[in-house]
């Protein structure tokens, strides 16, 4: 089915447990340990973390507008084409594909397997099927329709921050409490050290926007699509800050910088040896959910590429019973399972991840480039604090953006060739798409 359309079938429950699962894979579990090598306060390592928070609710606010006004699958690379044309809308795509989303999909399942070999005991090579067969079986799900997809993000949701609560109340209950000194001291605070956490904190918040990319498939996305993107931020943003405070309830600062596994520790001083396997399955659990909204919002980005004929038309093909884009769902699969076993996901990912600020700050200006070049557009919402919320959040992107390139600026330059080579790709696929 060349032609159809992919249904609306997901609510504002679904949209809002997309973003909340999406983005809680196990970063909160262990970056709290790099914000403590960077930061030597309990005040500064809250404060980097509500302030990272907050530019990603700004960068919300603005993909809700944009989601609202252009309420159709594929979000970022849609808004990307309306605003730049198609080879901006294109390249962002083009990343998403080779390396960051299908290379995401890859780390979370390398990340499965590591996790699943604290509960059976894996071979290399079993390692590596595992992380396969997570892209499998998701896949699978996701095949015959969004809604047993969505369903499946419900549980894992649920499951996830049901683990994360017994982890947080138990440092709460627990009579083992530190004595902070200085807890809001700002000694020893520099903007590069600020810099380096932040980084840390902005990888817990990634995958915010993935909810922009099924915004075909949700109802009502006037008025669902900003309320899921600011009741999602607003609940990870409580989420972290009480995950953190729990934390140093029971450890010190120094003593989080010094444990790679924050939570593990945290949990072994509450509950025991119980704690730290505890822990490990949550983190299974939140692995495979983040992997599931991946999996599922993804798919749609190719499918929409596909339909402006930018990509392998079958891509852009609708499953004649399940209404689904089962194509773009099975190569995106292939591709990440590609990626898992080969091992290139993690130095292609290390190289092409910070480009995903460019396009975050490009799509947040849309926002401004949009209001002047289709003023009479309907816009069912309208971003708050505009035009200072998409100045401040876009300034932030390409400073974090330059930053990167300075400090390490040959893995960067191999990155933004990498994106640069989908140019050529796109003018053949461009005249390919004439020719025919």
């Amino acid at each position: 089915m060349q032609n159809a359309e992919l249904p609306r079938k997901l609510g504002l429950l679904d949209a809002a447990v997309i973003v909340v699962g999406t983005v809680i894979g196990s970063a909160i579990f262990l970056v709290p340990n790099s914000v403590a090598r960077n930061l030597s306060s309990a005040g500064l390592i809250l404060l980097v973390w509500i302030f990272t928070g907050l530019l990603s609710f700004f960068g919300a606010l603005a993909y809700a507008e944009l989601g609202a006004m252009m309420p159709d699958n594929g979000g970022q690379y849609v808004y990307l084409r309306e605003a730049y044309g198609p080879l901006a809308g294109f390249l962002s795509g083009w990343a998403l594909f080779l390396v960051m989303q299908s290379g995401g999909i890859a780390t979370l399942a390398a990340g499965f397997s590591i996790y699943l070999a604290s509960f059976v005991p894996l071979s290399p090579l079993q390692a590596k099927l595992s992380s396969v067969m997570l892209v499998a079986v998701l896949s699978l799900v996701n095949y015959p329709g969004v809604r047993l997809g969505a369903g499946v993000q419900r549980l894992f949701t649920f499951l996830k921050l049901a683990g994360l609560t017994v982890i947080v109340v138990s440092a709460f209950a627990s009579p083992h409490q530190v004595q902070v000194a200085n807890t809001f001291t700002a000694s020893g605070f520099s903007w590069s050290h600020f810099g380096v956490a932040m980084i840390a904190c902005l990888w817990a918040y990634e995958g915010w926007n993935c909810i922009s990319f099924v915004a075909g498939e949700v109802k009502h996305p006037e008025r669902n699509l900003p309320l899921a993107l600011g009741l999602g931020l607003t609940a990870l943003i409580a989420i972290y800050l009480t995950a953190n405070v729990a934390y140093m309830r029971v450890m010190t600062v120094p003593a989080i910088a010094a444990t790679e596994r924050v939570a593990a520790s945290s949990a072994t001083l509450t509950l025991g040896p119980a704690g730290a396997t505890l822990v490990s399955l949550t983190i299974l659990l939140s692995i495979i959910g983040a992997s599931n909204g991946n999996i599922l919002t993804s798919s749609r980005i190719y499918f929409a590429q596909a339909r402006d004929g930018l990509f392998f038309r079958a891509v852009g093909n609708v499953h004649p019973h399940f209404r689904t884009p089962h194509i773009s769902i099975m190569v995106q699969g292939i591709w990440a399972a590609v990626l898992a076993v080969s091992g290139s996901y993690e130095r292609l990912f290390s190289y092409v991840v910070f480009t995903a600020w460019i396009f975050y700050g490009m799509t947040v200006l849309a926002v401004m480039v949009l209001r002047r070049s289709v003023p009479d557009l309907p816009r069912p919402y309208r971003m708050w604090g505009y035009p200072v919320t998409p100045l401040a959040f876009a300034a932030v992107a390409f400073w974090f953006v330059i930053n990167t390139i300075i400090t390490t600026p040959a893995s960067s330059l191999i990155g933004l060739a990498i994106v640069a080579s989908g140019v050529p790709v796109y003018y053949i696929w461009r005249r390919k798409t004439s020719i025919v």
